[in-house]
């Protein structure tokens, strides 16, 4: 399980710096949170690749006859990860950086972070078999895809960071609304069972806001006794999820160089497309929605 836990906190992390859409904070807005001394620093580059990312477990899952745990180190890797700036004018990333006592003698470290629009693709994610040891872990020759790949295209992106001391009440606060909502599509997902396998493929995942086209963003990441704490999807008026082109046990994921067309395996046919309507999240015994929290930890 400590795989699944770090590719959470990795997920979290990028979710909170990278794949949420917002509209820019406005320069009243940002002088408010900066200040007008400090450091700034932008970064920019056109494109980033990566031909590998893996994440290790060094102990597998516990030896169990049931569930097939064997207790040998395993690793999930993400190949050819591919992120592109899609914003006509402007830098990768600017950082506003300012340091402020705070009150009652806790001081903290401010930083405003905007991110330009991007493009995200991730190939294929498999996981395999590794060899070596502890701190020299490298990835075997077995291997079995989960993912056939994944497409996502944000817009720019705010967050506020507090390190030290935290008035705002999390290390990362995000606001704002994500402009036509948040669109995942070339998703599918393997079974490579002895049984014969095969994909659950989504043409499209689309998320917004009950009666908008837009998704509103209010989202907190802190750090807790417990660990890590996401707090999202808080919503009073409701989130609506649209799936198109759902297919259940396709023999192909997608068309090789179509992405989006689902490929055409046998078994390969959607059932349609699948709406979500009103959805609420609820949590702490709130009469009112405040969004699901999600902990990330170690064991």
């Amino acid at each position: 399980m400590k795989l699944f836990t770090k590719l959470a906190l990795v997920s979290a992390v990028a979710m909170s710096s990278n794949a949420m859409a917002m509209q820019a904070m406005d320069d009243a807005a940002l002088s408010a949170t900066t200040g007008q001394d400090g450091i700034s620093i932008g970064i920019d580059a056109s494109k980033v690749e990566i031909a590998k990312l893996h994440v290790f477990d060094g102990d597998g899952l516990a030896v169990n006859a049931t569930t097939g745990g064997t207790g040998n180190a395993g690793a999930i890797t993400l190949n050819n990860v591919v992120v592109t700036k899609t914003g006509a004018t402007g830098n990768l990333a600017d950082l506003v950086i300012d340091t402020d006592g705070g009150s009652a003698g806790k001081p903290f470290l401010n930083v405003a972070a905007a991110i330009n629009a991007l493009k995200i693709e991730l190939g294929k994610i498999e996981v395999n078999d590794t060899t070596g040891a502890a701190g020299a872990y490298k990835p075997g020759t077995g291997s079995a895809e989960i993912l056939s790949g994944l497409t996502v295209n944000v817009g720019s992106t705010t967050a506020n960071i507090q390190l030290g001391n935290t008035p705002q009440g999390a290390m990362i606060k995000l606001n704002g609304s994500m402009i036509g909502g948040l669109s995942i599509s070339n998703l599918a997902l393997k079974d490579a069972s002895a049984a014969g396998g095969g994909y659950i493929v989504l043409g499209g995942i689309k998320v917004t806001d009950s009666g908008s086209s837009n998704l509103a963003l209010d989202a907190d990441v802190a750090v807790t006794t417990q660990g890590l704490a996401v707090t999202a999807m808080k919503s009073t008026t409701g989130t609506d999820i649209y799936l198109t082109k759902v297919v259940l046990g396709g023999g192909t994921g997608f068309v090789p160089g179509t992405p989006g067309t689902p490929g055409t395996g046998t078994g390969s046919g959607s059932i349609g497309d699948v709406a979500i309507t009103g959805m609420k999240f609820y949590n702490g015994g709130s009469a009112t929605p405040n969004g699901v929290k999600l902990t990330i930890s170690g064991h």
